[in-house]
């Protein structure tokens, strides 16, 4: 069942979300070569704290840290560690903030030091991807559309969407109705109506979009040991048209 929120709703959703891209920007001050995801990872807790948020995936299904920190080829759900970071490594760190109990989603990659002119191109065709996912985030549409606007793009870049994971509702809950595939048909899938509050998180590989998962049973990373990279925000359904909960200003 799809939940709508109300106006009120939204907003408190966007507070938590506001911190959350607050969170993002400090990140980028901060990563380099040499810091640990690890270290990143208790950055990120303390900040929340000094705000009255807490990192809502601490805990999600037994998962023990604050963030997720994917590194290289790593698509997702990556563990912080204490190993240090790499001139040319891409990380990619995703986190749920819980304020008040609303939550708000995003993952940001960040090139680290000098990374190659092929992986910088990944990171561009990642990131206009989400935003050419949310341009289609309006009421009217549908699910698909956004899918479909994703794959479109990335494949006529040379890269790959992968299929294993999707976005999702989200509101007091991190994962609630509906699914929100980053490949598809337009036309196809529920209708976009006001109120709905969901996340667009294209992951995309510079090969094969097929994954494997770690002994960990939560790292997934590409099956070809190709790099991956993810950009993903928190969007509300308006009558004004999208709005992302946790823009950076960018």
């Amino acid at each position: 069942m799809i939940i709508l929120k109300t106006e009120e709703q939204i907003q408190k959703m966007k507070k938590a979300g506001e911190i959350l891209a607050d969170v993002h920007k400090e990140i980028r001050k901060i990563i380099k070569p040499g810091i640990t995801t690890m270290e990143i990872d208790k950055f990120v807790e303390k900040y929340l704290a000094e705000r009255g948020a807490r990192p809502e995936q601490k805990g999600y299904q037994g998962y023990p840290y604050a963030t997720c920190a994917s590194i290289n080829d790593e698509i997702c759900h990556g563990f912080p560690r204490n190993k240090a970071i790499k001139d040319g490594d891409i990380v990619t760190i995703d986190m749920v903030v819980n304020l008040d109990g609303w939550l708000a989603d995003s993952a940001w990659s960040y090139g680290v030091g000098n990374i190659s002119e092929e992986a910088q191109r990944l990171l561009d065709v990642t990131k206009k991807s989400l935003y050419l996912g949310i341009e289609q985030a309006v009421i009217g549409n549908r699910l698909g559309d956004i899918g479909h606007a994703i794959q479109n793009y990335v494949e006529s870049q040379g890269f790959s969407v992968v299929k294993d994971f999707v976005g999702h509702g989200i509101g007091k809950d991190m994962h609630e109705d509906p699914q929100v595939l980053h490949y598809g048909t337009p036309g196809r899938g529920p209708r976009l109506v006001e109120g709905m509050v969901i996340t667009i998180e294209p992951m995309v590989n510079m090969g094969t979009y097929r994954m494997k998962m770690d002994d960990n049973k939560w790292t997934a990373r590409t099956q070809d040991g190709s790099l991956s990279a993810q950009y993903e925000h928190t969007l509300a359904i308006t009558k004004d048209g999208p709005l992302i909960l946790t823009d950076q200003g960018e």
